[in-house]
């Protein structure tokens, strides 16, 4: 795919994300991998609903800017997770509401937040760690994000939002849905007996479709 045909497919999803309530006001990022290691990101104080191809930030693999706008301070977050998952080529960072809601629970499974409610959780999510708080731009964050991206591609950061790696960015953006609708269903069905996957119907998924 060539540079401006990536740039057009980030600020495409960006509108599809803003347009569907899954981001809102200047939050949330997405980036692509390039060939050469380094990706293409969505830039600070930048609408996911207005973005322009042109003023994209480039970044290096070690995450300095080569070009366009300021990228934004979770740039680390996207770094990171390069750096730990040799298969990702995207990653989609939101502020989703069911999924920060989530993040804000007082006693949830610090290593896995949502029970698998549905096959489709595991299959694009799988487990889902919960990242301890840092303030907005925290490089602590990044070294906490990276202690577990190796295992999971998908993270959720208390009181924060989800972070989520793919194979593309249509991978990306589809388990960053995944992960919010059952962050919904979870919500919706608390306090109510709820019968989620058993374990061995989860391994039964994992082994089939080779999941991690």
């Amino acid at each position: 795919m060539s540079d401006s045909a990536i740039r057009e497919q980030i600020c495409r999803c960006g509108a599809s994300l803003f347009r569907r309530g899954l981001t809102f006001g200047s939050t949330g990022n997405i980036s692509v991998r390039l060939p050469d290691g380094g990706f293409l990101m969505t830039p600070t104080n930048a609408s996911l609903g207005e973005l322009d191809p042109a003023k994209l930030s480039r970044l290096d693999a070690k995450g300095n800017l080569l070009s366009g706008d300021k990228p934004t301070k979770e740039a680390f977050l996207h770094r990171v997770m390069y750096g730990q998952r040799d298969g990702a080529n995207a990653v989609v960072h939101l502020h989703s509401t069911h999924s920060v809601a989530v993040s804000c629970l007082h006693g949830i499974d610090h290593h896995d937040c949502l029970p698998p409610l549905t096959a489709y959780y595991v299959m694009r999510v799988g487990r889902l760690p919960l990242v301890p708080y840092y303030p907005p731009g925290d490089e602590s964050l990044a070294l906490a994000v990276e202690k577990l991206a190796g295992d999971h591609h998908a993270v959720l950061l208390s009181n924060h939002g989800p972070v989520v790696a793919g194979t593309s960015l249509d991978n990306a953006m589809y388990a960053t849905e995944e992960l919010e609708e059952t962050a919904k269903l979870f919500l919706l069905l608390r306090g109510e007996k709820t019968r989620p996957l058993t374990a061995e119907q989860v391994e039964e998924l994992r082994k089939a479709h080779g999941l991690w």
